[in-house]
C-alpha cells in the first residue's frame, strides 16, 4: 500500500486548490489543479483509494478535466498553492452557463435577496458549501447560482415543485 492509499479523506482535502503531479500506474503522469477527491470510491471499496479530479486551464478560458482513477494513483506531490484568482476560476469550473452571465457581486445579491425573502415567508433556509454559495431549504432542497427555479434540486418532488413555484413567483415580483 503506497502513501496515497494510506491517507484519510481529511488528508485528501488538503490537496484541493493545489497544483499537483500525479504519478499513476504504467508510468503515466498527470499535472493539474485538484478540484476534488472522490470520497465514495474509498468508502465503498476500501482496497482502492479515492480518485483525483484535476483541472487545467488552456487557451480562451477553456478547461481540461482529468479523472485519475484511485487504484492507478501511485503518488501525489504538490507543485504549488492556488492564488485567489485561480481559486475563483476553479470554483467556477462546473458552474452552469447561466451563472456566468452574472458578476460575483450580482450573484451574491441575488442569493442574499432570495434568502431574505424566504426567511420573511417563514421558510427555513441556510447557506451551505465551501463558499456559502448554495442555499439549503429546510435541509431537503438546494438552490445553486444563479438562484432560479432551474437550479433547485431535491429528491422530494413535491417540495421541489413547490419551492420552484415560490422562487418563480419571487423572481416575477422582482421584475
Amino acid at each position: 500500500m503506497n502513501e496515497w492509499q494510506k491517507k484519510s479523506p481529511l488528508d485528501w482535502e488538503t490537496y484541493v486548490n493545489k497544483r499537483v503531479k500525479v504519478a499513476a500506474d504504467e508510468k503515466n503522469e498527470y499535472e493539474g489543479w485538484v478540484l476534488t477527491v472522490d470520497p465514495v470510491s474509498s468508502v465503498t471499496r476500501s482496497s482502492f483509494p479515492d480518485s483525483v479530479v484535476l483541472a487545467d486551464f488552456v487557451e480562451n478560458e477553456a478547461v481540461s478535466i482529468w479523472v485519475v482513477s484511485g487504484h492507478a494513483v501511485q503518488e501525489v506531490s504538490i507543485v504549488q498553492d492556488a492564488d485567489d484568482e485561480t481559486k475563483a476560476r476553479l470554483s467556477r469550473v462546473f458552474e452552469p452557463e447561466e451563472s456566468k452571465a452574472y458578476s460575483p457581486e450580482e450573484l451574491d445579491k441575488r442569493k442574499n435577496d432570495l434568502k431574505k425573502w424566504l426567511e420573511t415567508n417563514h421558510i427555513p433556509v441556510t447557506e451551505q458549501g465551501e463558499s456559502g454559495r448554495t442555499l439549503c431549504v429546510a435541509g431537503v432542497l438546494s438552490i445553486d447560482p444563479p438562484y432560479s427555479p432551474e437550479q433547485c434540486s431535491s429528491s422530494n418532488q413535491i417540495i421541489l415543485s413547490r419551492v420552484q413555484g415560490l422562487v418563480q413567483s419571487y423572481l416575477e415580483q422582482q421584475q
